[in-house]
C-alpha cells in the first residue's frame, strides 16, 4: 500500500548531485548495508529512483534489493521505463506480482502495460487487484480511465456521518491521499460527496443526504487527460470522480496525478517544438537516440534542400543584382519569428480550451491586423536603414523598396500560418504543438524567400 502520513512525515528532500552518487558508490562497493540503509531511510522514494539512475545497473539493483517490499514497489513506480525493466530482470513471477500488490491499482497498471505481452499475462493472474488492474488496461493511456485509481472511500445514501467516518478510518490506510468520501445510491450511481471536513462539523446521526454536495463535477473514461487536467485546474478540484455513461462509480483521479499530466503534456509540447521524440533517458543506446532525433534532421535537410531551390530559381536573378543576397536571412528569420509567435498563441489557446471555435474568427482577424501593425513597422526601418546606408548603388529606392514590400508580406503570410496551421492540425486530431516544429519553420522560410525573390523581380530587376 501507498505510505502513510505518519512515514512520510520523516522523509527528506535532497538534491542528487555527483557527491552523493560517489559516496553511495563508495558504500556499495565496501558493501556497508547498514549505512546505506540509513541514509535511504530519509529519503523519499522519487530520489532514490533519480539516485539509482545516476548509477551503473549492477550497483542500481544492489540497491534496490537493499529496500523493504514496500520501499521497492514505490520506488520501482517512480523509475523511468527502461529501468524498471533492469531492476525487475530475473525476479520471479510472484516477486513481481507482490511489488505490485503494494501500490495503488493506477500505479500498477502504468508498470503492467511497460511489461512484455507474455510476462504481462504471467503477472495478471497473480496480483490480489487483478480484476481492477485488467479494467484499467483496458482504458487509452492518455484517458482519464488510464490515470484514475480504483481506491475510494464509498457510502450509500442512506449511511449518516458517524457511519460515514468510520469508513474512512476502515480504508485510511490504502486509500492515500483521502480529501472526501463518495455517496452511491442503491444502484451504485454517483450521487453526492463528503469532503472530509463536513465529517468534522456534524452530529454523528446527521444523514449523509442532508449535508453532502450534490452537484458533483465528473468525468467519464475515456476523456483526453488534457481535457481532465483543464477540468480540475478550472474548478480548483483536488479529486475527480469517473463514472460511466450510468453515473456508476469507477474510480477517482487525484491532483497529483494530474500534476504529472500537466508536466508530461508540457514537456510533450516542448519535444515537438524542438523535433525530438522526448523518449530519452540517460541509459539509452546512442543508436535510440538518433533514432528518435535523426527524422526530424532529416526533414529538415528537405526543407533546406527545397529553400536552396527557390534561390536557385532566381539565380538569373542574384547573378545580376547581389545585394539581393544581404537580405535572405533576413526574410527567412522575420518569417520564422512571425509564424512562432502567432502560432504558439493559438497552442496555448487550443491547449488551455479557451479559445472556441467560434473565437477562431476573430483570432485570425486580430492576427492579421497585428501583422500589418509589426510588418509596416518593421518595413519601413528596413527601409530606411537601407537608404541611410546607401545599399542598391544606383537603385537603392528600388533595394529599399522591394525590401521593405517584401518583408511586409513576409511577416503578414507567415502570422497568418502561425494562426491557421495549429488550427487545422487540432481539427485532424493532431498535436497542435506540431505547428511549431521545425517542419513548419522550415516551410514558412520557403515562403519567405518565394516570397522575396517575387517581389524583387517585379520591383527591382524588370
Amino acid at each position: 500500500m501507498t505510505p502513510t502520513l505518519a512515514t512520510m512525515a520523516g522523509y527528506v528532500p535532497i538534491t542528487i548531485d555527483a557527491h552523493l552518487v560517489e559516496n553511495i558508490r563508495h558504500l556499495i562497493a565496501e558493501r556497508e548495508d547498514g549505512m546505506l540503509l540509513n541514509l535511504l531511510a530519509d529519503l523519499y522514494p522519487v530520489d532514490i529512483a533519480s539516485l539509482m539512475e545516476r548509477l551503473p545497473e549492477q550497483e542500481a539493483r544492489y540497491l534496490f534489493l537493499l529496500l523493504s517490499d514496500a520501499r521497492k514497489a514505490e520506488v520501482l513506480s517512480e523509475l523511468e521505463p527502461l529501468w524498471q525493466e533492469r531492476v525487475i530482470e530475473g525476479f520471479s513471477v510472484e516477486t513481481i506480482a507482490d511489488l505490485l500488490d503494494e501500490l495503488d491499482t493506477d500505479d500498477a497498471a502504468d508498470l503492467v502495460a511497460e511489461l512484455p505481452e507474455a510476462l504481462r499475462t504471467q503477472i495478471l493472474s497473480e496480483l490480489e487487484d487483478e480484476e481492477e488492474v485488467r479494467e484499467l488496461l483496458t482504458y487509452g493511456e492518455e484517458t482519464a480511465g488510464g490515470i484514475m485509481g480504483t481506491e475510494y472511500v464509498v457510502v450509500p445514501d442512506t449511511a449518516t456521518i458517524e457511519e460515514a467516518t468510520e469508513a474512512v478510518r476502515m480504508h485510511a490506510e490504502w486509500v492515500d491521499p483521502l480529501h472526501s468520501v463518495f455517496v452511491v445510491d442503491e444502484k451504485e450511481r454517483l450521487v453526492g460527496q463528503l469532503p472530509l471536513k463536513t465529517l468534522l462539523l456534524y452530529p454523528g446521526r446527521t444523514p449523509v443526504q442532508d449535508v453532502m454536495q450534490q452537484e458533483v463535477i465528473t468525468t467519464l473514461p475515456h476523456v483526453d487527460q488534457e481535457e481532465v487536467a483543464r477540468l480540475m485546474e478550472k474548478y480548483d478540484l483536488l479529486v475527480l470522480p469517473v463514472v460511466d455513461e450510468q453515473q456508476k462509480l469507477l474510480g477517482r483521479i487525484t491532483i497529483d496525478d494530474v500534476v504529472d499530466v500537466i508536466r508530461e503534456e508540457i514537456e510533450e509540447d516542448l519535444y515537438h517544438i524542438s523535433g525530438t521524440t522526448g523518449d530519452e533517458s540517460l541509459g539509452d543506446s546512442l543508436l535510440k537516440v538518433s533514432r528518435g532525433r535523426l527524422p526530424w534532421l532529416l526533414l529538415g535537410l528537405v526543407g533546406t534542400m527545397l529553400s536552396g531551390i527557390v534561390v536557385n530559381l532566381f539565380q538569373a536573378g542574384l547573378q545580376q543584382a547581389v545585394v539581393l543576397a544581404t537580405f535572405i536571412p533576413v526574410m527567412t528569420a522575420m518569417a520564422g519569428n512571425a509564424a512562432i509567435q502567432s502560432s504558439a498563441i493559438t497552442v496555448q489557446g487550443l491547449t488551455s480550451g479557451k479559445l472556441w471555435e467560434s473565437d477562431l474568427v476573430r483570432r485570425l482577424l486580430k492576427e492579421v491586423g497585428v501583422a500589418f501593425i509589426n510588418g509596416g513597422v518593421l518595413a519601413i526601418l528596413l527601409i530606411g536603414a537601407i537608404s541611410v546606408l546607401g545599399l542598391g548603388g544606383g537603385k537603392t529606392l528600388q533595394l529599399s523598396l522591394t525590401a521593405g514590400s517584401a518583408l511586409f508580406s513576409v511577416i503578414l503570410l507567415a502570422t497568418t500560418n502561425g494562426a491557421l496551421i495549429p488550427v487545422v492540425l487540432h481539427k485532424l486530431g493532431i498535436d497542435p504543438a506540431v505547428s511549431m516544429g521545425p517542419f513548419v519553420t522550415t516551410a514558412n522560410d520557403i515562403l519567405g524567400l518565394a516570397v522575396y525573390f517575387t517581389i524583387a523581380s517585379f520591383l527591382f530587376l524588370s
